[in-house]
């Protein structure tokens, strides 16, 4: 059951969901692209030529630089993204947790009643959903004023333990020369040719709980898989969840908790070595 789900009293959410099984080998991902992949043309990577200099957003939101990005984290998988030219992303919107604005471009990730809603508020200007459609998986590219919004399908499990086909996205999101990864849903580790899709990536957003989505072993799989310099946990739902993972973490990441939700983070800033960033609220 979800507990508070942000510190700082942006919204409370209820939650019921049942255990699944062990995690399910992804599907097979479009064919690979010709050259290199797509991400890894459109963001330059990985830059850390000096040392953490992370800034925390006060709750009086200042003007974003041109090279700046805003992560606010709403709760459970959502989180609101904010772009120098103040488009607002949100992730894994849904009927529970939403962040105090109506933002421009939400994401649903699978169809799960806290992952996504059917009746989303009309003023969104698009609303991208991430499973397949009989069977055929989502495919997004949209680009939007300052941001790129892309996402790779994955499999998922169902309740009763069987593979949906393509159930999954992750959604990429490119901001400011930062390429931001949303794992959403992930139920299992990820093949070569979703890696080489994804591409290098600065931001994790990961799904930390260890049972409801892809198990604790499969998913320091899959960040040493992505080697990238930021993590930011997410869908966990109580406090054994996050130090559990960060116990299993710590020896190879730094971690750093944050006091409130919000973290402005440029391609400068990132770490030199990998960090775990913990915002409050779950």
């Amino acid at each position: 059951m979800v507990g508070s789900i942000l510190k700082m009293a942006l919204l409370a959410a209820g939650l019921a969901l049942a255990p699944l099984s062990d995690a399910v080998a992804q599907g097979a991902a479009p064919a690979k692209p010709e050259g290199k992949p797509e991400m890894r043309e459109g963001c330059p990577g990985l830059i850390a030529s000096r040392s953490p200099l992370f800034q925390p957003a006060s709750m009086r939101l200042a003007a974003l630089n041109a090279d700046q990005m805003r992560i606010t984290y709403v709760g459970h998988a959502t989180f609101l993204l904010e772009s120098p030219q103040l488009v607002r992303i949100a992730t894994d919107y849904n009927d529970y947790v939403r962040p105090l604005v109506t933002p421009d471009i939400v994401t649903m990730n699978h169809a799960h009643s806290t992952h996504y809603t059917s009746h989303p508020d009309a003023g969104i200007a698009h609303v991208l959903r991430g499973w397949a459609d009989d069977e055929k998986p989502a495919r997004i590219d949209l680009t939007y004023k300052d941001v790129r919004v892309r996402n790779v399908p994955t499999n998922i499990r169902t309740f009763s333990g069987t593979v949906e086909r393509h159930g999954n996205s992750i959604f990429i999101f490119e901001i400011a020369s930062l390429c931001v990864a949303h794992l959403g849903h992930l139920h299992g580790t990820l093949t070569q040719q979703q890696l080489d899709e994804m591409g290098r990536v600065d931001v994790v957003m990961v799904p930390v709980d260890g049972s409801y989505t892809l198990d604790l072993d499969g998913m320091v799989e899959v960040l040493h898989a992505l080697k990238a310099p930021l993590l930011i946990p997410m869908h966990y739902f109580n406090t054994y969840s996050l130090n559990r993972f960060l116990e299993r973490m710590k020896q190879e990441w730094d971690i750093e908790t944050l006091a409130v939700p919000s973290v402005v983070l440029s391609k400068a800033t990132m770490p030199v070595k990998p960090k775990i960033l913990v915002l409050p609220g779950h």
